[in-house]
């Protein structure tokens, strides 16, 4: 049979990542789990739950790149946030950015079965809004920006995604080691002029079927896009 075609990238005018060729390794298995939880107001917490094996039980593929892909029906307000930077984090830690600014929160687990924590902060990236997702154990700070979805993925229900390019270190790409499971929820609700606002937020009602991806490239040149569909809790 004719291999499956590679799917598009959802957010092609994002930040260029370096350049880097691809090298020989595992083939990843990647499956997505998503919930989706009404708070206050319209405020909605989208959790994202991706599990990564290989075909031969070796280690995953380390990524190059993920793009979250969300509901035509979910908007974001992250101009109703502080915000937090790169910059304050890597001087004073995580913990010094100020009060209202994390928007979520997860859990890395490594192939060994490590478990480190996960947080999100809102977020300027140059000009663009998004969110920082920080690993204090790791020191670890990545950007992703958000971007209206392109076509075909904007056709096929979805509208915002957040572009997370994870920069190249100091190891050959083939020595790098992927996580066999990324958990990150988006979601916070803080008070503006008396309302709840929800970094998130929905108008769809609960029980309302939610339409959720995980666009994912390795350095190994694969590109897998597991989906999932999330009932409104």
């Amino acid at each position: 049979p004719a291999p499956a075609p590679v799917p598009p990238v959802p957010a092609p005018g994002g930040v260029e990542r370096p350049y880097e060729p691809d090298v020989p390794g595992p083939e990843n298995l990647d499956s997505l789990t998503v919930t989706a939880t009404r708070g206050e107001g319209r405020g909605v917490t989208v959790a994202f739950d991706r599990r990564s094996r290989t075909a031969d039980g070796s280690v995953p593929a380390a990524p190059r790149r993920f793009v979250f892909l969300f509901d035509r029906s979910i908007g974001f307000n992250p101009e109703a946030f502080p915000t937090c930077s790169a910059e304050l984090i890597e001087e004073k830690g995580a913990q010094a950015c100020p009060p209202g600014s994390q928007v979520g929160s997860g859990r890395s687990t490594s192939a060994d079965g490590t478990l480190r924590d996960v947080l999100a902060f809102n977020a300027k990236v140059g000009a663009l809004r998004g969110v920082l997702v920080v690993i204090p154990d790791t020191g670890v700070i990545l950007e992703q920006t958000f971007e209206r979805a392109a076509p075909p993925y904007r056709g096929a229900g979805y509208r915002w995604t957040l572009d997370e390019i994870i920069p190249p270190d100091g190891n050959p790409p083939g020595q790098r080691q992927g996580t066999a499971r990324f958990e990150l929820s988006f979601g916070a609700t803080r008070t503006v002029n008396g309302r709840p606002v929800g970094f998130a937020e929905t108008s769809a009602r609960p029980g309302t079927n939610m339409r959720f991806g995980l666009w994912s490239e390795f350095v190994t040149g694969q590109v897998v896009l597991p989906e999932d569909t999330a009932k409104l809790r």
